[in-house]
C-alpha cells in the first residue's frame, strides 16, 4: 500500500466511506478503527470535519493521510437549517421530518443546498481543505432508490429528478462531496 495514496477516513458512516473512496480515484480509503468518536460540537462543517480529522490523526500511527468530513443540507424555509445538525434532524427519520416541516411550503421556501467540507491531515500535520456545494430544491415526496440520506427528496438545479433517481454514477460526478473531493485532490496534486 502506497502511503501517499492511502487515507484513513474518520467517520462512522460506511456509506460516506465507500463514496469517498470512489471520489478519490487511485486512492485506498479505509475507515478509522475507533470505538467512539468525539461529539460534533463545531458551529460549521469545517470545524466538525477538522475535528474529526485531528481526532483520527491522534489515533493513526501509520504514515497515512487522515480525512475528516462533515456535510449537511440547508433549506430556505428552515432558516437555512438544519445545517450542521442534518444527521440528527428528525432522529431515525430525518427525511420524513424534513417533508413534514415543509408541508404547505412552495416556491423559494423549498430552495436547498447540500454542503460538504473535507479536511485532510498528513502524517506531519499539514492540513488541506476541500469544499463543495450542490444547489437545488426539496421535492414533495421520496423518489428514487440510489444514494442515501436526503437524496430521495433533493432535486439539483436544472433537474426534475432527485439525486436518488439520477443515480450513484451521477452523484459521483456532481454531488457536493464530489466537488469537495475534487478541490481536495487539486491541493494534493493528484
Amino acid at each position: 500500500m502506497n502511503p501517499a495514496l492511502s487515507a484513513v477516513f474518520a467517520s462512522r458512516n460506511p456509506d460516506k466511506a465507500r463514496e469517498l473512496e470512489q471520489l478519490l480515484p487511485g486512492w485506498h480509503v479505509e475507515p478509522l478503527s475507533a470505538g467512539t468518536f468525539p461529539p460534533e460540537t463545531g458551529t460549521s462543517y469545517y470545524e466538525n470535519a477538522r475535528g474529526k480529522a485531528l481526532f483520527g490523526r491522534s489515533l493513526e500511527k501509520r504514515p497515512l493521510w487522515v480525512i475528516g468530513e462533515d456535510s449537511g443540507i440547508e433549506v430556505a424555509a428552515l432558516d437555512w437549517g438544519p445545517g450542521v445538525f442534518s444527521a440528527r434532524f428528525g432522529g431515525d427519520d430525518p427525511v420524513g421530518r424534513m417533508l413534514a416541516a415543509l408541508e404547505g411550503i412552495e416556491g423559494k421556501g423549498r430552495r436547498a443546498r447540500y454542503i460538504s467540507e473535507l479536511v485532510a491531515v498528513s502524517p506531519d500535520g499539514v492540513e488541506l481543505r476541500g469544499s463543495g456545494a450542490l444547489l437545488g430544491r426539496i421535492g414533495h415526496r421520496l423518489r428514487g432508490s440510489e444514494g442515501f440520506g436526503y437524496d430521495p427528496i433533493f432535486l439539483p438545479e436544472g433537474e426534475e429528478r432527485t439525486v436518488a433517481e439520477l443515480g450513484n454514477a451521477w452523484k459521483r460526478r456532481n454531488s457536493h462531496r464530489a466537488r469537495a473531493a475534487r478541490a481536495l485532490l487539486e491541493l494534493l496534486g493528484a
